[in-house]
């Protein structure tokens, strides 16, 4: 998609954070948006000066994990903006603590949000797209740790990595039907993540295994982490760039290169050694067709054109 201007976005999670920088960075290039968020004050609060200036803005209430509720939005949206191009799946919670001392409902929580949510948004609009016939673009939002993984991170990790795969796989469903899909996978980013995931979270899956990431008695805005992490106006101007290049990656922070390289080393060097028949490589053609990631390894880095 290099012409934005007049085109519908969708937009999850859309109260605060990435969510509400993407629709600041998409309603900046002339599109129509709707945004959604399960936090109805919080969403109304985050648009009002957008409306009040004359953006051309639907705000919704909804719950990601509630099929019924997406059939509705969707409705919606086509009555009033009309036909969706961009799909921007974004809501997300998140959680910290050991793997093994997340509960059943830490597990149930963080997939149903993070996982669910995303497939709901593909089910519910990319057969849409295709049925439009306009073309379009999905962006998932992930995160650095849908690429490598650390401590603590278990369940967030675990969806985050099937986020990408989920991407990945749509991008290779949809190159023939001029539908791009990119993942969206920020580091660090000036968000209210961890206080919008209590505030979201069912009592009915209150049970926990998560620790605190932040000291009591500290403010986030006062820890290191938030006060150099990006914006989310600067990640919204990334995401544009990325589905204007319709790259399937879009990274923002450099500094994840020696993690990447470390991963991809480890993996490389676990490979069996020894020669491979060649009628076993002939039998896995198709799963070992890597046209996906050429692509995007040919492109220049962003920024370099």
């Amino acid at each position: 998609m290099q012409d934005l201007r007049d085109k519908v976005a969708f937009v999850t999670g859309g109260a605060s954070g990435i969510g509400i920088g993407l629709a600041r960075a998409l309603l900046a290039e002339g599109m129509r948006v709707a945004v959604a968020d399960v936090r109805a004050g919080a969403l109304d609060a985050a648009v009002e000066p957008l409306i009040a200036a004359g953006a051309k803005l639907l705000p919704m209430q909804l719950d990601v994990t509630d099929r019924r509720a997406w059939r509705a939005a969707a409705e919606r949206v086509s009555r009033q903006l009309g036909s969706v191009q961009l799909l921007c799946s974004n809501a997300g919670v998140n959680f910290i603590g050991p793997t093994q001392q997340a509960t059943f409902e830490d597990w149930d929580f963080c997939l149903g949000v993070n996982l669910g949510g995303a497939i709901n948004a593909v089910r519910t609009f990319v057969p849409a797209m295709l049925a439009h016939g306009q073309g379009g673009h999905v962006v998932v939002t992930a995160s650095v740790a849908g690429l490598f993984a650390g401590s603590a991170s278990g369940c967030y990790a675990t969806s985050k990595f099937a986020l990408v795969g989920l991407a990945e796989s749509l991008r290779a469903d949809l190159a023939a039907h001029a539908v791009g899909v990119s993942v969206l996978c920020p580091g660090p980013v000036q968000s209210e993540l961890f206080e919008s995931t209590a505030a979201v979270r069912p009592s009915a899956l209150a049970a926990t295994g998560s620790v605190p990431v932040i000291p009591a008695g500290v403010r986030r805005e006062e820890t290191p982490i938030f006060a150099t992490a990006l914006t989310p106006e600067e990640v919204g101007r990334l995401v544009v760039r990325g589905i204007r290049r319709n790259d399937l990656y879009i990274l923002t922070h450099a500094e994840i290169r020696p993690m990447l390289e470390a991963r991809a080393a480890a993996l490389l060097a676990s490979l069996p050694a020894g020669p491979v028949d060649p009628q076993r490589i002939a039998a896995q053609a198709r799963l070992l067709d890597a046209s996906l990631y050429e692509e995007q390894a040919a492109k220049s880095p962003p920024g370099a054109d």
